[in-house]
């Protein structure tokens, strides 16, 4: 698909004093990050641009370079300028994916790939404060961002959660909405974020080549009365996501 479709409703304001070639880079970095403009599409020659909106090729070269220097496209001889996959950058705090998805404009959506009950496996009875052996509520979920795969997640949650935390409601909402609307307030988790490469199922879910590599985190999560009440274990396309996190330095060295 061509940048003709994805500037369908660009508007360039020839008497407003933001430069024309700044206009139209955010008019293509918005249609890029909603998806009118998809990850590997190209985006018309300068020439077919410059023509299509009326101004010069020097516009529409600066434009492109703008859009080249944030990483949302790249410019390939003999191929022209292609649309990259945009990189969600999320935050490192106790909030939910899907909500920091929907801040940032990206359209979450959710595919539930299981949702039961299961015995704990033992890795997960000792962070959720279970007794070996007792029942709990398991889901995996596929996470969507304006229709491309960004996550795959896997949670753990005491049964007696279930009445809280629904099927129907994961489809639809965040996870951390969902207790925080049952009564439940998280305050504390304890995270750990690794690498690794993709298998054979979470590639194809994914949609990357399997032995790709992903960005994995786990989660252990704690209401304000220090019960654990969520684990989690989830994974990123590398290519696709990434935590930011701000660090400190420590005053006494």
């Amino acid at each position: 698909m061509g940048a003709g479709r994805g500037l369908r409703d660009a508007v360039l304001d020839r008497t407003s004093p933001v430069p024309l070639y700044y206009q139209l880079a955010q008019s293509l970095e918005t249609a890029i990050r909603s998806g009118r403009l998809s990850s590997g599409s190209h985006l018309d020659n300068e020439l077919e641009l410059a023509r299509q909106l009326r101004i010069s090729r020097p516009t529409v070269r600066r434009a492109i370079a703008v859009l080249a220097n944030r990483g949302l496209v790249i410019r390939r001889h003999g191929i022209g300028t292609l649309v990259v996959p945009v990189k969600i950058r999320r935050p490192v705090r106790l909030s939910s994916l899907y909500d920091d998805l929907a801040e940032a404009g990206q359209a979450p959506t959710t595919r539930m790939l299981a949702f039961e009950t299961v015995p704990v496996p033992a890795e997960v009875a000792s962070s959720l404060q279970v007794s070996r052996g007792a029942r709990v509520l398991h889901f995996e979920r596929l996470r969507m961002a304006s229709g491309q795969p960004i996550a795959l997640m896997r949670n753990f949650l005491p049964l007696s959660l279930a009445e809280i935390v629904t099927e129907g409601d994961l489809r639809n909402t965040g996870l951390y909405r969902l207790l925080q609307r049952g009564g439940i307030h998280l305050r504390l988790a304890s995270q750990s974020i690794g690498a690794r490469s993709a298998q054979p199922r979470e590639a194809k879910l994914l949609k990357v080549p399997s032995g790709s590599p992903l960005l994995t985190m786990r989660r252990i999560s704690y209401d304000d009365a220090g019960r654990s009440v969520e684990y989690g274990s989830h994974v990123y396309p590398a290519d696709r996501y990434s935590f930011e996190m701000s660090v400190v330095s420590d005053s006494t060295t």
